[in-house]
């Protein structure tokens, strides 16, 4: 079953692209034959698990009825196994082609592309060589093959002395890391990441929050953590692809584009090989760690942060520092360890004091677990980094289950308006609790 449901005009528009061709300025209003959002009431005997499986995409199962992004004869197929299926919202906004479309910087209303992170990250590097390091953390996957592909780009953004910065645990300020667009059709998270460097790096002299910040945390930031992925959803600027894992299609055997591996199913904590087979938008790789983007990200949180963690089952030390937030889409959560299971982490109340903290500025609720609908992500990220090192880990759901600012593609104007700023001040909290993780700030 095919999960990567485009449009006819989203795959015509994607032909033109590799053929050389753009469309020109033009309005792009979603067709009934797109996907949608549906929100799920299983019968009895059918499970979260079970819908994976059988290639079904379910973008979302925290805190409310799981959502299914489908097209009308997936929606048929459900309702035929006696689902519950009530539409919640399209995919696609209407947006307008601009000429920075054209350029390549952006796509889909002000999104920025991969090569237009990169042009920003090397932007403000050069403006700010007082306060930004820019880091090649390493390769995608297209480009351990020698196919084109991209660094993984991290930048420290810290007023620098010496010893800042360095890529070892032995630095005094503490460490907050944002990472963002592991899943490549999460766009909001991305626009996050973009925000938050122009925040910092604007702000120091000006405001004393950010500036205080700057002068005793390091900032650091994984903008792209999947930029193959990233090229793929923006190849259609008016109505993005819906493209999850990176582009890895060695095993072969799948449809034109549902290969490639789940990047947050792929860590070396709790790996599990039965989350789903190559074809599915879940499946977790050959092995944990096969990824060459997951080992980028993996190896640059080993080398920053301290292990202060015993086994699996033992707290961190009292002493731990940093805190640690991927963002992903959608639902409007906050997500604590673990994910993989729901037997309670060893600081779980301590972990859901510091996620309430942030849910105060945000207005997200905490959960753990597969908060009660059946969908756990092993071999997640901020499982592994609290799991093998003890450092307070949290997935931020950005976006509403419905309306123009929900869903992987919310229209760039409710991420202006709505989005971005709801996260900045859970951010700034989140980079101050660095210091003192375990403890309770005011």
């Amino acid at each position: 079953m095919r999960r990567l449901a485009v449009s006819l005009a989203a795959l015509a528009a994607v032909a033109m692209a590799v053929a050389g061709f753009a469309p020109g300025p033009s309005a792009a209003t979603p067709s009934a034959d797109n996907p949608s959002y549906y929100s799920l009431k299983l019968p009895a005997g059918v499970t979260i698990a079970d819908l994976i499986r059988d290639g079904y995409d379910i973008s979302h199962g925290h805190g409310s009825r799981p959502t299914v992004v489908a097209t009308p004869a997936e929606v048929d197929r459900l309702r035929d196994r006696g689902v519950v299926v009530g539409k919640t919202g399209n995919v696609y906004q209407p947006v307008i082609r601009s000429a920075t479309d054209a350029a390549g910087t952006t796509y889909y209303g002000g999104y920025h592309t991969t090569a237009g992170h990169e042009q920003h990250n090397a932007a403000v590097t050069a403006a700010h060589p007082d306060l930004v390091k820019l880091y090649d953390i390493g390769d995608s996957w297209k480009k351990t093959k020698g196919q084109g592909g991209h660094d993984i780009q991290a930048l420290c953004i810290t007023k620098r002395a010496p010893g800042d910065c360095a890529l070892d645990s032995t630095g005094k300020k503490p460490k907050f890391v944002l990472l963002s667009q592991i899943h490549a059709r999460e766009i909001a998270t991305g626009e996050i990441a973009y925000q938050w460097i122009d925040l910092l790096v604007t702000s120091y002299g000006t405001d004393p929050e950010i500036t205080s910040l700057l002068g005793t945390r390091e900032l650091w930031v994984i903008p792209i953590a999947n930029p193959d992925g990233v090229d793929v959803v923006a190849a259609n600027p008016a109505e993005p692809v819906l493209q999850r894992k990176n582009v890895n299609n060695s095993t072969g055997g799948c449809p034109a584009g549902d290969a490639g591996v789940d990047l947050n199913r792929n860590s070396g904590f709790q790996w599990d090989v039965q989350q789903g087979g190559p074809c599915d938008e879940t499946y977790p790789g050959t092995k944990a760690g096969s990824e060459p983007e997951t080992i980028a990200v993996q190896g640059l949180l080993e080398k920053i942060f301290r292990d202060t963690k015993g086994e699996v089952g033992e707290p961190a030390a009292a002493g731990t520092t940093g805190v640690f937030l991927t963002l992903h889409s959608f639902g409007n959560d906050i997500l604590a360890p673990y994910s993989y299971t729901n037997t309670a982490a060893p600081d779980r109340a301590a972990l859901v004091a510091l996620g309430k903290k942030m849910g105060a500025l945000n207005g997200f609720p905490v959960s753990t677990g597969d908060a009660g609908v059946g969908y756990f992500a092993p071999g997640a990220t901020d499982d592994w980094l609290y799991g093998t090192r003890g450092v307070p880990s949290y997935t931020f759901e950005i976006g509403p289950d419905s309306g123009s600012g929900a869903g992987f593609f919310p229209a760039y104007t409710c991420f202006t308006k709505t989005l971005w700023p709801a996260q900045k001040p859970a951010l700034l909290y989140a980079a101050r609790a660095a210091a003192t993780p375990y403890g309770q700030l005011p």
